[in-house]
């Protein structure tokens, strides 16, 4: 097991510093196609921001997973790859099975971070109907692709709820990148998390593809963090969404000595913070009846900075709230059903009482601004 551990930082350190060079030389491609991020009124930042960060992740991440994959094929009879990497070469019959499956994630994600890029140019031109479209559209391949959930009750159920999730989590990130260093944090944390479940369940290549996604994110966040030098762009955030959606659908999550099938809500938990802030910003918007996909500063980031909480501030908070539910949800497979109830009630907990906090300090600032009037 040795082996897989070294292997798993190395794709880590690997994709860091790959996307850490990456990088520099999107972002001057983007500053010479004039594709940037010009200051608004529902904008936080006061100069225009070089954007297309997501294609520096996309393709760290493309190069550090198919590049060791075709070596992994070329050289798997050379004795020096065998005596470096035993475990690794026995394995090639498992990566042959799952192959396709992440080549048609791989296929849907270059799709949607060209609608991505698309938007990123075009901006207004661009209507968000398309990425709607876009994002249907990869998920229902992705899903007729076999790449699906199995255990609800029926096999068209199956694919409705799949088809949902996967276009659910590619919006939650489009929303969540709202604030510097924001989306491509929530994802590091994220996929750390679910490529450390992945790798103590023995779900080797899965834990390998989501280190190698979580190294990517995390050299351009060295780029986005405030006070950042880019953003992503919807190509980054889109690539991002539609890989947590496909990937957590290939997952297992109950192992033999589970107590029920409650782990199976593990994804739904880990990933909490861009839900929560999806559908947050939509009953706020419907509550006061505005059109649910027209931007504005309803966010949960925007809130907190409303509240007093500086940018840098709130991004670690809600870092911090990633974390905190993120590794309760990692126990879900190993603890009795009772301990399964206490972290998705700790969890639904963390996530009243913010709400709640922030509901009454909105009311208090309210009060007081009447007050003074």
């Amino acid at each position: 097991m040795l082996n897989w551990y070294w292997l798993y930082a190395y794709f880590f350190i690997l994709a860091t510093v790959l996307s850490l060079i990456a990088v520099p030389g999107v972002m001057a491609l983007a500053v010479r196609w004039n594709i940037v991020d010009k200051p608004g009124a529902r904008k936080i930042h006061s100069t225009p921001k070089p954007l297309l960060g997501g294609v520096a992740i996309y393709l760290t991440f493309v190069i550090v997973v198919l590049g060791h994959i075709a070596a992994l094929f070329l050289f798997n009879e050379q004795p020096w790859l065998q005596q470096l990497a035993p475990t690794v070469v026995r394995q090639l019959p498992r990566f042959e099975l799952v192959l396709p499956k992440l080549l048609l994630i791989l296929g849907s994600s270059t799709f949607l971070l060209i609608i991505g890029i698309l938007d990123d140019a075009l901006k207004d031109r661009f209507s968000y109907k398309w990425k709607f479209v876009g994002q249907f559209v990869a998920a229902i391949v992705l899903v007729l692709g076999g790449v699906r959930t199995e255990f609800m009750p029926g096999y068209l159920l199956d694919i409705v709820v799949s088809v949902i999730w996967i276009v659910g989590i590619t919006n939650s990130f489009n929303l969540l990148d709202n604030m510097d260093g924001l989306s491509a944090g929530v994802a590091v944390i994220a996929a750390v998390i679910f490529s450390i479940v992945m790798l103590f369940q023995h779900q080797l290549f899965m834990a390998l593809i989501l280190i190698a996604l979580a190294g990517s994110a995390l050299g351009f966040l060295r780029y986005n963090f405030k006070p950042s030098r880019l953003f992503m762009g919807d190509s980054g955030s889109l690539f991002l969404g539609i890989m947590f959606g496909a990937l957590t659908l290939e997952g297992s999550y109950p192992v033999a000595t589970s107590y029920s099938l409650i782990p199976v809500v593990m994804p739904v938990v880990i990933l909490s913070i861009p839900l929560y802030d999806t559908f947050s910003v939509i009953f706020i918007r419907l509550k006061e009846k505005r059109p649910v996909f027209v931007g504005d500063n309803s966010h949960f980031s925007h809130r907190l900075v409303a509240l007093g909480f500086s940018q840098r501030g709130t991004v670690l908070f809600i870092y911090l709230v990633a974390v905190c539910v993120g590794c309760g949800a990692a126990l879900l497979p190993y603890i009795p059903v009772w301990g399964n109830i206490v972290v998705l009630v700790q969890t639904i907990i963390i996530y009243t009482l913010i709400t709640a906090l922030m509901v009454i300090s909105k009311h208090r600032k309210t009060e007081n601004g009447k007050r003074t009037k």
